[in-house]
């Protein structure tokens, strides 16, 4: 089993509201892309964020920072203004292929979510038109590119 499988069955099992983005997500819908770190956005809630640091520990995974889930949580916004931060990283220490970002800048209430299957799981991966948005309001040269091949793919 995948570490990225690993990671969607624990989430589920907690019944954590999720989705995969980012590279991982990129690649699902179907374009040629790589990366190492598995970006996800949660529901926005503070009970998400300790589910999530909770599952994310039980794994072996801890935080490149400092901070806790109730820091990100009540302290948002002067992380994503004042101090550039838009994902908040787990790492496990004996394995630093194993790589987690939650992406806190973006709230799941509201956006369609895919189940897609991979290996022995269905993994939720966010619908391919608002991940397209998604990458289009980050605006990173990767985003862009990802938002060309996946337009290709959605047409």
């Amino acid at each position: 089993m995948t570490f990225l499988e690993q990671v969607a069955q624990a989430f589920q099992a907690a019944k954590l509201p999720y989705a995969l983005v980012g590279g991982h997500a990129v690649a699902l819908h179907g374009a040629v892309r790589g990366t190492v770190d598995i970006d996800f956005v949660l529901k926005w809630s503070r009970n998400a964020l300790i589910k999530a640091e909770k599952v994310l520990a039980e794994l072996g995974l801890v935080s490149r920072l400092p901070i806790s889930a109730a820091d990100v949580f009540d302290f948002r916004e002067e992380y994503i203004k004042n101090r550039n931060l838009i994902a908040w990283n787990f790492y496990h220490p004996e394995d630093l292929s194993k790589q987690v970002d939650l992406i806190i800048n973006y709230d799941l209430s509201g956006k369609r979510v895919t189940a897609m299957p991979l290996g022995n799981t269905n993994i939720k991966v966010l619908a391919i038109s608002d991940l397209i948005d998604m990458k289009r309001a980050a605006g990173r040269a990767q985003d862009v590119a990802d938002v060309a091949a996946l337009e290709r793919i959605a047409k």
